[in-house]
């Protein structure tokens, strides 16, 4: 089984600058989530079951060598590194379809058509979750998304036996069928810890890239600001005098009484004072 799995390198501690919205990220601390590593230990456990291959790839620029030099130390026969096409507007929210559209033709002319795709369920810098199911429509398969479970060995009938999460606690069992797209959650799975004389091979591994296609285009973004609640509606004021209106509808020269802080342990006296101030204000007659 050939088994490839694709790495979302993100940033979970990123910075945003409050003014202007914009997101700072380091290479220092990006690398994939719980999600993806858990895809990987997945994908790895499922090639050496069958005997397969398994391949790393990632959308990303050069920061994310580290990450796939990583994968080839937990064991990934080969990794690729595709580069986005120029650079995307950070205001924009990624809808998945560029993604899945490069990487979909850089694993076909790589790699040829895999076996199986794993993801991660989701990514947690603002990701929409729907790459897996767009990937899955690039390559023409089935989906199976947010899995908690994935059996490491297919059932007799070539078959994946998965176990996937639902609302209010429920589980659904799932049969899937080959070729197909499956994201897992990372609840479950220990990633491996790679062995020191990979990682050390690993340093100096050089990483294919290549050049994604152009994405298809973005949204059309429209505006783009901060939160402003609408205005509240005031009835109109009544009268012709335009001074007397405004003070009607900003309340200048309106008499205001003080607040009165009444404190007394006699209930009887606190409900005297409960009593005058709301007769003082028209709510009992008498």
């Amino acid at each position: 089984m050939f088994v490839v799995v694709a790495l979302r390198w993100v940033d979970e501690r990123a910075e945003v600058d409050p003014l202007s919205g914009r997101v700072r990220t380091s290479d220092r601390s990006a690398g994939a989530s719980a999600a993806d590593a858990a895809a990987l230990e997945l994908g790895l456990r499922l090639a050496g079951s069958t005997g397969g291959r398994c391949a790393a790839v990632s959308l990303a620029p050069a920061g994310a060598d580290e990450l796939l030099r990583g994968a080839l130390a937990s064991g990934t026969d080969e990794v690729l590194r595709v580069e986005p096409a120029g650079e995307p507007d950070p205001r924009a929210a990624d809808s998945g379809a560029g993604t899945a559209v490069a990487l979909a033709a850089a694993v076909r002319e790589r790699f040829g058509a895999p076996d199986l795709v794993l993801t991660g369920d989701h990514s947690p810098d603002r990701g929409t979750g729907a790459t897996p199911a767009l990937l899955a429509a690039e390559f023409g398969c089935a989906q199976a998304l947010g899995l908690v479970s994935l059996d490491t060995e297919p059932a007799a009938d070539g078959r994946l036996r998965a176990l996937r999460r639902l609302d209010r606690g429920r589980r659904e069992r799932l049969a899937v069928p080959l070729p197909a797209v499956c994201s897992v959650e990372a609840a479950g799975v220990r990633p491996r810890t790679a062995a020191l004389p990979a990682v050390l091979a690993a340093r100096s591994a050089e990483v294919p890239v290549v050049a994604a296609r152009a994405a298809p285009d973005p949204p059309p973004l429209t505006a783009a600001h901060g939160y402003r609640p609408r205005a509240k509606e005031l009835p109109a004021p009544a009268g012709a005098d335009p001074l007397r209106r405004l003070r009607e509808l900003t309340g200048a020269g309106q008499r205001s009484d003080p607040p009165r802080v009444v404190v007394t342990d006699d209930p009887a006296e606190a409900a005297d004072e409960l009593l005058a101030f709301l007769r003082a204000e028209g709510y009992l007659d008498g």
